[in-house]
């Protein structure tokens, strides 16, 4: 591991899995939403899969620590974030597992063309347009707020890059649910699997995972809740497991 490969207010986390992850806490941290959305997809032997607006690279690199997907790509619009997460892959020794590309979500199937991946994941800006505060800090901002790219352009670049009968996974918000079941049937990706997350099994879900399946027929499961917290600090046993930690 080289640690040349770690720049100034940076810091390198250890994942538990094997594998580390460099983050700038000053820019942008991966957060819980990540950890689970790589808990939710299901990545098959040999499937080529596709990370938009991969950030730090966090997801790729969970799922290549859990699963046995033959190539995983990231796609990052931000060239300080695009390259950071190259270093965390370079610091993993994944260089061969993952890939790193800077570009926009919005020209996903320029850069890779049509029918080119099995499998699309995505933890999209969830607010749209000045909903919420926007973060003054811009790498933030492009995180949370739909400044670059919209859930129309993920979705519709998703169902251009995936193969037929390949399979898009989302982490969201539910306040947005009507709109996102909307977009994913107008482009032909049939939600096919849902599982709302609450902080607290009294409190309303802040977050909802979504499968979708090109082509797929109009059935959806809905799974059991997944409740965040036992109590404040204290993860339930099915996070934990998620982060390997029990």
């Amino acid at each position: 591991m080289n640690n040349n490969l770690v720049m100034d207010n940076e810091r390198v986390d250890d994942l538990q899995n094997g594998y580390y992850i460099i983050q700038n806490p000053e820019k942008f941290c991966f957060g819980m939403d990540a950890v689970l959305l790589s808990g939710f997809a299901r990545i098959k032997k040999g499937e080529r899969v596709l990370d938009m607006g991969t950030g730090t690279g966090i997801i790729p690199i969970l799922l290549a620590s859990k699963t046995q997907g033959e190539h995983f790509t990231g796609l990052e619009i931000q060239e300080e974030c695009a390259e950071m997460a190259l270093r965390s892959v370079q610091y993993n020794g994944l260089e061969n597992k993952i890939g790193i590309t800077q570009g926009d979500i919005k020209e996903a199937a320029g850069i890779f063309g049509a029918a080119s991946f099995h499998v699309v994941t995505c933890n999209p800006p969830y607010m749209i347009g000045q909903h919420g505060l926007t973060n003054p800090h811009m790498p933030k901002a492009i995180a949370r707020h739909e400044i670059l790219c919209t859930l129309e352009d993920v979705v519709s670049q998703a169902a251009k890059v995936l193969c037929d009968r390949g399979r898009f996974y989302m982490v969201h918000r539910p306040f947005r649910l009507t709109e996102i079941m909307n977009v994913l049937t107008r482009y032909k990706l049939e939600p096919k699997r849902m599982q709302l997350v609450y902080p607290y099994i009294d409190r309303e879900p802040n977050m909802v995972l979504i499968e979708a399946l090109k082509g797929g027929n109009p059935r959806i499961t809905v799974e059991r809740p997944l409740i965040v917290y036992e109590k404040p600090g204290v993860y339930t046993k099915s996070v934990l497991e998620m982060y390997d930690m029990v």
